[in-house]
């Protein structure tokens, strides 16, 4: 079962319980197994191809997920995407869309500073946060030896947070510019 560690209790292993199984009694063969769940890798960038809006279009892309345990539940992580006409794009994933239309401002904190505060728009039927044009030269450079990102994305009253962490991303790039235009 890929993802999780199984740990079993014996005789012994926790809480001073040595004594407990001496002998292995038969009431200890029922012995609870515990399951942990543990996070995946974080260097894993994730290369996909999907089907644009128009025929025949598609799009490839890599993408990193949130570190859930500093991302708000409704922020799922960071995509770079090859789109027409040789471009990359930006999009910040999100679980909870905001309305098609809206306009958020996005605040892009990067870890040994450099703070910047942008205009986007949306995509994907409000799912995906698409990021101004000139957010693609940062992950063609800095972000390439920047360890991760704190990312804010406001619409009216609403706030969602992000952390993503941007080890790998230098090799996932350049796998993700080798296969745009095919």
């Amino acid at each position: 079962m890929s993802g999780f560690l199984l740990f079993t209790f014996l005789a012994g292993s926790l809480l001073g319980g040595a004594d407990r199984c001496a002998g292995a009694r038969p009431s200890c063969q029922g012995d609870p197994i515990v399951e942990v769940a543990t996070p995946a890798p974080s260097s894993v960038w994730k290369f996909s191809r999907t089907q644009g809006a128009k025929d025949g279009e598609s799009f490839a892309a890599i993408t990193k997920t949130a570190d859930t345990t500093q991302s708000d539940p409704d922020f799922a992580g960071l995509i770079v995407r090859c789109a027409p006409r040789g471009k990359i794009d930006v999009l910040l994933a999100l679980i909870r869309p905001f309305p098609p239309r809206s306009r958020p401002k996005v605040t892009i904190a990067a870890t040994g500073g450099g703070t910047l505060t942008l205009d986007a728009s949306m995509a994907a039927a409000g799912a995906a946060v698409l990021l101004p044009d000139e957010v693609s030269a940062f992950a063609a450079g800095k972000w390439q030896t920047t360890p991760s990102l704190s990312l804010l994305v406001r619409e009216n009253d609403s706030e969602i947070k992000g952390v993503v962490a941007l080890n790998g991303l230098r090799e996932a790039y350049h796998s993700l510019l080798a296969n745009c235009g095919q």
